[in-house]
């Protein structure tokens, strides 16, 4: 009988899902979609099939909002209907923080989920609802295989150098050091790029992720060599409602003449900062960029001024670059953003072909140009996957 994986990557408010088919070694998607609205009065689910055509949807009662268990239940239900003569072989499961401990995907056990709430602090707004998906498929199936995918697993492989913070060892001895995330889509980037792009492959890099939650990433020879992201995913760029990197003496100021505490302090930086607290009208570069509001135009010069000033530090990381490569929802879909980002980086070697770019062409540098820059679709949920095949051994 034919095997299936299911992928999840749950968040705060929503739970996507992914259904692939694994047959003569290939792994296929036939499902995708997502739970969104959890604990709200407007939840609902929604699936489309491989080609984008609706296969399921359903709403809950105002009066019962569902939680993750709830949704998770619901998720089970409709992937047991799916998956046709396939046997759901194993659930994968995108994990923000693996810590020091994880280098590599892991199975789930409960000494494993044990040590990953662990890293709770070090991610509170995204570990605890990947840790509650994965207790609530334990709950519904208690014998399906679950694997651990790591956010920060891939940047592992960065120097100590790359990592390390200018504390007292007393404080990273406790862990405090630069992780790096998005490492799942930079794994997958860096599988995707030899077929694109051979020689630039073996070289230097650099990956810009760039969607709601934005970072970039320095690689050699596939390897992560240095992120814009540190110890938390709120660091680097400007997102969408993310500060991105910022002085620390800024939450000093928050702190003693403000009042602001942890929490306050917590709800600014990651929610009500980036795209949405510059311009005040929208977290969403699509809005942004349809408005003629003066401060839509400032958001979006900021946003492209953070990302030039970091490809100029990878760059420098790096000792030189050999290609650049968008992806993430707006990398991949934003033409005027990559356009006004590049703008100025020809001492970089990267010469844009302006038609190529609004195209949305692979390619979008001039044919002379000494750095070639590339758009390049992500697919986490495909890593994922191929991860979990791998450990499970389906």
């Amino acid at each position: 009988m034919a095997q299936s994986i299911a992928v999840l990557n749950a968040g705060s408010s929503s739970i996507k899902f992914s259904l692939f088919d694994l047959r003569d070694g290939a792994i296929a998607l036939i499902a995708r979609g997502q739970v969104e609205g959890l604990g709200t009065t407007k939840a609902a689910f929604a699936a489309k099939d491989a080609a984008g055509t609706p296969i399921g949807a359903h709403a809950w009662s105002p009066a019962e909002p569902p939680d993750h268990a709830a949704a998770v239940r619901h998720l089970i239900g409709f992937l047991r209907g799916v998956r046709g003569d396939r046997t759901l072989a194993a659930v994968g499961h995108r994990v923000v923080h693996g810590g020091m401990a994880h280098s590599q995907p892991v199975r789930i056990d409960p000494s494993v989920l044990a040590e990953l709430d662990q890293f709770v602090p070090l991610a509170p707004l995204h570990q605890p609802h990947n840790l509650a998906a994965i207790r609530a498929i334990a709950a519904e199936a208690p014998g399906l295989p679950q694997v651990a995918c790591f956010d920060t697993a891939f940047h592992r492989a960065q120097p100590h150098l790359a990592q390390a913070f200018a504390l007292p060892a007393s404080i990273t001895d406790r862990g405090v050091r630069r992780y790096g995330f998005h490492g799942l889509s930079y794994e997958y980037i860096a599988s995707a790029l030899p077929a694109v792009d051979a020689t630039a492959a073996r070289g230097r890099v650099v990956v810009a992720h760039l969607g709601n939650g934005a970072s970039m990433c320095a690689m050699r020879d596939g390897r992560s060599v240095a992120s814009t992201m540190g110890f938390t995913a709120v660091d680097g760029l400007m997102m969408g409602t993310r500060s991105g990197a910022l002085d620390p003496g800024v939450v000093l100021y928050l702190m003693d003449e403000l009042g602001m505490d942890a929490r306050a302090i917590e709800q600014l930086l990651y929610r009500e900062s980036g795209l949405l607290g510059v311009s005040g009208i929208s977290s969403d570069m699509r809005t942004l960029l349809a408005s003629g509001d003066p401060r839509a135009a400032f958001a979006i010069d900021l946003f492209c001024y953070r990302a030039q000033r970091e490809l100029g530090s990878l760059a420098a990381a790096l000792g030189g670059l050999d290609a650049l490569v968008f992806t993430g929802g707006i990398g991949e879909h934003a033409a005027a953003i990559r356009e006004k980002i590049l703008r100025g980086t020809e001492w970089l070697g990267i010469e844009l072909e302006p038609g190529a770019n609004a195209a949305h062409r692979r390619c979008i540098t001039a044919s002379d140009s000494d750095v070639p820059a590339y758009v390049i679709p992500t697919d986490e949920e495909l890593m994922i996957a191929r991860h979990t095949r791998a450990v499970v051994g389906a």
